[in-house]
C-alpha cells in the first residue's frame, strides 16, 4: 500500500529544494496577488507541524474523522496530509459528523461546537484578524510552535478509511490516484473543489510532479503558465 505519506517522502528523498506547490491568489481581498510557493523540504515541514497539532491536540489516529472546510490552497493540501500523516480520515462532508474541523470559517467553528483550527489563509498571517471561537486553535499564530519532525503513533491499516466525500468512503488502499503519465509535470490547476484539487496533487506528487494553483480569475493566465514552466494545463 502506498500512502499519501509515502508520497511526500518520496518527494523529499527525490529533490527536498524542488517546488511542490505554487500558490497564486487572484481573488478579490487582501490577499489578491500573493504568490506562495514550497520546496518538498517547506511542504514537509508544515505537514510534520500540522500532523503534530492533531496527535497532540486532538489526539487523531487511525478512525479519526477530520473536516476539512476549506477551499483550494497551499494550507489545504498542508492539512489533508497532515490527516493522512496520523492515518485518520479526510472528510469534505458535513463538518458537523467529524471529530475535528479545519476551516477558515469562524462561524463554522463556532456553530459546530466541534473541537478544531481556524485558518488564515494569508501567507504572512501571524495571527488570526478576527475573533478566534473560545477553544479553537488560531492556526496562524500556534502551528509554527509544533515540532518540524513527526512520528505517527499509529499506522492505518489499507482498509481504513482515508477520504470521505459525497457520503463514501475511500480507503487508504485506493486513495493515492494513478500517478500521471508525464514523469516530472508541472500541473496547473484552477479547480474550486478542494476534493478535486487534492486528488490532482496526490496524482502529480505521484510521478515526481508539481502543481502551480491558481485561486481567482487571473489577468493573464497564459503568461503565468508560461513563467512557471506549466507542461499540463488541468485548467478549472
Amino acid at each position: 500500500m502506498t500512502s499519501p505519506a509515502d508520497i511526500l517522502q518520496r518527494l523529499l528523498a527525490d529533490d527536498p529544494a524542488a517546488p511542490r506547490i505554487t500558490c497564486y491568489d487572484d481573488t478579490p481581498g487582501p490577499t489578491q496577488g500573493e504568490r506562495i510557493e514550497l520546496s518538498a523540504k517547506v511542504l514537509a515541514n508544515w505537514v510534520s507541524k500540522a500532523a503534530n497539532a492533531l496527535q497532540e491536540e486532538w489526539d487523531a489516529e487511525p478512525g479519526t474523522v477530520v473536516a476539512l472546510a476549506l477551499p483550494p490552497h497551499w494550507r489545504t493540501l498542508c492539512w489533508a496530509l497532515a490527516v493522512w500523516s496520523v492515518g485518520a480520515c479526510v472528510s469534505l462532508d458535513d463538518p458537523s459528523d467529524a471529530d475535528v474541523v479545519i476551516t477558515d470559517d469562524p462561524e463554522l467553528l463556532e456553530s459546530a461546537g466541534i473541537a478544531g483550527a481556524l485558518v488564515t489563509l494569508a501567507g504572512l498571517a501571524r495571527r488570526a484578524p478576527v475573533p478566534v471561537p473560545s477553544g479553537a486553535m488560531d492556526e496562524a499564530q500556534e502551528l509554527a510552535t509544533y515540532p518540524d519532525a513527526f512520528e505517527a503513533w499509529a499506522e492505518p491499516d489499507g482498509g481504513d478509511p482515508a477520504l470521505r466525500a459525497g457520503g463514501d468512503d475511500t480507503a487508504y488502499a485506493q486513495v493515492v490516484p494513478a500517478p500521471l503519465e508525464q514523469r516530472g509535470a508541472r500541473v496547473h490547476t484552477a479547480t474550486s473543489d478542494t476534493g478535486t484539487f487534492v486528488a490532482q496533487c496526490l496524482s502529480a506528487y505521484a510521478a515526481g510532479g508539481s502543481v502551480v494553483l491558481s485561486r481567482g480569475a487571473a489577468a493573464d493566465r497564459a503568461a503565468r503558465l508560461d513563467a512557471e514552466a506549466v507542461t499540463i494545463d488541468l485548467g478549472q
